[in-house]
C-alpha cells in the first residue's frame, strides 16, 4: 500500500521527505519511510509542518500565488488565512474553521497548482495568523 508523500519540516529547520500511513492529528507521532527506505518516528511537537505533496521532488520554477482562483470550488465555505511561522516562512491557505481550536490543523494551499495538497500545521510554531479580506 502506498503512503501520502511527505514532506516534513522540522521546527530546527531539518527537512525530511518520504511516505507516511499514519499522520493523525490527534496522535503524538507518525511514521516517515525515508527516501533510503529506513522508517522514522516523528513527533508532531517537533514539527514546523507537515506538506502532503504530488511529488517529493516538487516544481521549483513554480511561484505560488497567494491569491485565491476565481471559480475554485474549494474556496466554498473556506476562510483565507495567512499564517508565519517562527521562522518568517509564510503560507496563504484556505481554511474550514478559523481560528484554529487544535494544536495542529489543516490547510490548503490557496494555489490550485501548488504541488503542496495540504500542509499539517504546528500551531506552537506559528508566529502570526490572520484572516483575509474574500
Amino acid at each position: 500500500m502506498q503512503g501520502h508523500q511527505l514532506v516534513a519540516h522540522f521546527i530546527d529547520g531539518t527537512v525530511k521527505k518520504g511516505l507516511s500511513l499514519d499522520v493523525d492529528p490527534k496522535r503524538p507521532t507518525c511514521h516517515l519511510k525515508t527516501e533510503t527506505g529506513g522508517t522514522i518516528e516523528v513527533a508532531l511537537k517537533d514539527m514546523k509542518a507537515l506538506f502532503f505533496v504530488k511529488t517529493a521532488k516538487g516544481n521549483p520554477e513554480h511561484k505560488e500565488s497567494p491569491d485565491p482562483v476565481p471559480g475554485d470550488s474549494r474556496l466554498v465555505g473556506a476562510k483565507r488565512v495567512r499564517v508565519v511561522f517562527a521562522d518568517k516562512e509564510e503560507i496563504v491557505g484556505l481554511m474550514n474553521r478559523y481560528p484554529p481550536i487544535t494544536p495542529f490543523f489543516f490547510m490548503l494551499p490557496i494555489d490550485p497548482k501548488s504541488n503542496n495538497i495540504r500542509i499539517l500545521v504546528n500551531r506552537s510554531a506559528v508566529k502570526q495568523m490572520g484572516e483575509l479580506a474574500a
